[in-house]
């Protein structure tokens, strides 16, 4: 039975008119992406069978092109769909944080992070800048590979800081194990970065370090 035989109120996109995105499951919203099924399995069938395979919805949205493309129903057309709206959320939550008001959430500060770094295979560094009253100036990424004393340059935030007239800056990192908690290391280019830019006024709000299910504060830590 296709889904255009389903009663109106399980089919996926009528479900999403209805009630809202927030109320489907992962595979009907993937069902939603895919649009059709293959030969004798549905977009929901066919999503759920894609979900099973890659082990959840995180591993097939960041699985790469060759890993992507080699699975029954999708393809390099789907992967470019794919990475188009995965940018366009990206691009949502930027402009959600830097539209110029002063940064009052923290959770949208989490997503916003976890979207830039959770991804990556590799370990890479970035600063949120802010002015005095805390409006978003930019975010940049700034050091790429293992975080320690030999990668990550205080005197290289503090010039980019002043370059920028920041006022305040919220550094995150993140750990491609999948483990958020901090390390020895962390802690210590932390304290480093934060004496660094006190000698000119700018303080550090906070330091995220982004893992695979997790985001780890160091000011809800009391370590700032």
């Amino acid at each position: 039975m296709g889904i255009r035989d389903w009663p109106e109120g399980e089919r996926p996109r009528e479900k999403l008119l209805s009630l809202g995105a927030a109320a489907l499951s992962d595979a009907e919203l993937l069902a939603i992406f895919l649009r059709v099924g293959v030969k004798g399995r549905s977009a929901v069938d066919l999503a759920r069978d894609l979900l099973s395979g890659f082990g959840g919805l995180r591993q097939l949205l960041e699985a790469d092109r060759t890993r992507f493309c080699a699975e029954h129903g999708l393809g390099e057309a789907k992967f470019v769909q794919l990475q188009a709206v995965l940018e366009l959320s990206r691009r949502h939550l930027a402009s959600q944080i830097e539209r110029g008001g002063a940064l009052t959430s923290p959770a949208l500060v989490r997503v916003f992070l976890a979207s830039h770094l959770r991804h990556l295979g590799h370990e890479e560094f970035a600063a949120l800048f802010l002015d005095t009253q805390h409006h978003v100036i930019r975010f940049e990424s700034m050091f790429r590979g293992t975080l320690d004393s030999a990668s990550v340059y205080p005197r290289e935030v503090a010039r980019r800081a002043l370059e920028l007239g920041a006022g305040a800056v919220i550094f995150a990192h993140n750990h491609p194990s999948g483990v958020a908690e901090p390390s020895g290391a962390d802690r210590r280019i932390t304290e480093r970065l934060k004496d660094a830019l006190s000698l000119f006024d700018i303080r550090v709000l906070d330091h995220f370090v982004v893992g695979d299910g997790d985001v780890v504060s160091f000011a809800e830590r009391g370590w700032l």
